[in-house]
């Protein structure tokens, strides 16, 4: 299969998708598309930032977490 078929088939997947689909295949798409940067996320972060999430994946093990979808009852319940 050469490219140009490659990217006919793809589009017309996409072109066949409703427009909620098509969102998430963008997002999908952007990730995919800046995560082949050469800096890495983690690179970046302050040392402070990188111990606050060292802090709270041990939070989370120790079972002190709170689980999402209480947080976005919460949220939700007071916005």
């Amino acid at each position: 299969m050469t490219a140009s078929d490659i990217k006919l088939r793809i589009f017309r997947q996409i072109d066949a998708l409703e427009k909620d689909k098509l969102d998430e295949l963008y997002g999908v798409l952007l990730n995919y598309i800046n995560s082949q940067q050469d800096i890495s996320d983690w690179d970046i972060l302050t040392e402070e930032q990188k111990t606050g999430i060292y802090d709270a994946i041990q939070e989370i093990e120790m079972g002190k977490g709170v689980p999402n979808h209480v947080v976005l009852e919460h949220l939700l319940r007071y916005s």
